[in-house]
């Protein structure tokens, strides 16, 4: 049978656990696509609408993602940018693998309690909003990301997730040893050489080659060093990547076990989701490899531990307050925003951010020693007069329920998310919230003779029918 598969690659991977040359070799020639989401529980608590999302989405049943809550396969692969439901943050496209972090964290972490969790290598947000929507709400995600321009892409899907208790930085894994025994979780879905997309993306196989994997499994060890002080005693670290190579995944968690102060975790795994145990060759260390020819998803490769020193974080003396919000103004917001007096409201270079108060403390010393790209819901901007919304109060699940909402068919909405005018007609003046079968999209500012969209420009949909 003819591969596209380096011949280097297929003769590395000889003799690991779970991997059948002929098998492997037949599902990549056959280039069959799967198509995977996670649903937004924070958006659609009422089941009627997460059924009508995935009814928009296949006109037959999907299949849940059998280690996720909230995963499903599609039969075909829709085009998510023309879909409403996509830009409200119904739900995140994710491949089905990967969504194996939930169960990861569910059977190593206490969910109930409050988590200070980091999502080292965050972009572009499928790990993080996962995290998100599994760690309770008196907990903190941080999301990093060291490239920038990354960085404000895993913004915007953190915005469009719409939840509050998230930090974005844009960070240097090396910067994160300046807050030791500060998390009590580390996810580290390692930069790696690829190979575990290569039937997602054929044209990724030309920048494969065993001098590559050397240097990922450097790059590795680097990152899992340099942010491994942050991490608290007992605390847990989830590695993974998307490589099927030996140096990236079992000899990645011999490194772990015998350089830094770890334990490693097994985790329970059904038979029926054929998912393949292996053990790393010097200290027995359980990972667990993804095979296409075995799974319905992409190659993957992940493994848990539990830190067994290091100690906890201690806080120095230095608290600077955040800059409150005046009560003034805070009766300016008081019409936005439901449940106000639940939340801390932050002055902020002219604008107002909304906090869960579990991180007004937390702030300011990820301030002090991060670059913080995005911190809570950025509510708008105060004028003499009113507040101007912005985005992101819009795509959060903050919005007050008295706030003026404008219902969009879905020819209006494409035309909304385009930044054209909806042509709607509406009772409502002033600021209104654009929906889409409940959905809130976006602002636009109703006037007697026209309606101003407020969509943001660089979210715009450019892609034509």
């Amino acid at each position: 049978m003819s591969s596209y598969l380096p011949s280097s690659l297929l003769n590395s991977l000889e003799g690991l656990p779970g991997f059948d040359r002929a098998a492997f070799e037949e599902v990549h020639a056959a280039g069959e696509r799967v198509t995977s989401l996670r649903l937004n529980p924070a958006k659609l608590q009422d089941k009627d609408l997460a059924e009508k999302v995935l009814q928009s989405l296949s006109p037959v049943p999907v299949q849940p993602v059998p280690w996720s809550q909230h995963g499903y396969y599609l039969p075909q692969r829709p085009s998510f940018t023309l879909d409403p439901f996509f830009h409200a943050g119904a739900y995140y496209v994710q491949e089905a693998s990967s969504m194996f972090l939930e169960h990861a964290i569910r059977h190593s972490c206490d969910l109930a309690q409050s988590l200070k969790v980091l999502d080292l290598c965050a972009a572009p947000g499928g790990k993080s909003t996962l995290l998100q929507s599994i760690i309770s709400a008196g907990s903190l995600l941080v999301a990093n990301e060291v490239i920038r321009a990354r960085a404000g892409l895993l913004a915007d899907n953190i915005s469009r997730w719409g939840a509050a208790n998230v930090v974005v930085t844009n960070n240097d894994p090396r910067d994160m040893a300046r807050l030791p025994g500060f998390f009590d979780v580390m996810v580290v879905d390692a930069p790696c050489s690829g190979s575990g997309l290569f039937r997602r993306d054929p044209a990724a196989v030309e920048e494969w080659s065993p001098e590559s994997v050397a240097l990922c499994s450097q790059r590795q060890q680097r990152i899992l060093a340099d942010a491994w002080p942050a991490l608290k005693e007992g605390g847990i670290l989830v590695y993974s990547t998307c490589s099927y190579s030996r140096e990236e995944d079992e000899a990645i968690l011999d490194w772990i076990s015998m350089e830094l102060d770890a334990e490693n975790v097994p985790l329970p795994v059904e038979a029926s989701w054929n998912i393949v145990t292996t053990s790393s060759g010097k200290r027995n260390c359980e990972g667990y490899r993804f095979y296409p020819d075995k799974v319905k998803g992409e190659g993957f490769f992940i493994a848990c531990f539990r830190k067994t020193g290091g100690g906890a974080w201690q806080p120095g003396k230095r608290k600077d307050a955040l800059p409150a919000l005046s009560k003034k103004d805070r009766v300016k917001l008081q019409p936005w925003v439901q449940n106000l007096e639940e939340l801390y409201c932050m002055a902020h270079q002219g604008d107002v951010i909304l906090l869960p108060p579990g991180m007004t403390s937390i702030v300011p010393v990820l301030q002090q020693h991060l670059y913080l790209r995005k911190a809570g819901i950025k509510a708008g901007q105060l004028t003499a007069k009113e507040l101007v919304p912005d985005h992101q109060l819009a795509a959060s699940t903050l919005t007050a329920a008295t706030v003026p909402r404008v219902a969009l068919t879905r020819e209006q909405a494409l035309q909304y998310l385009r930044k054209e005018d909806p042509a709607v007609q509406a009772a409502v003046k002033g600021w209104a919230l654009m929906q889409y079968e409940t959905m809130p999209l976006g602002w636009a500012k109703i006037l007697p003779n026209r309606i101003n969209n407020y969509y943001p420009k660089e979210l715009r949909i450019l892609k034509e029918i």
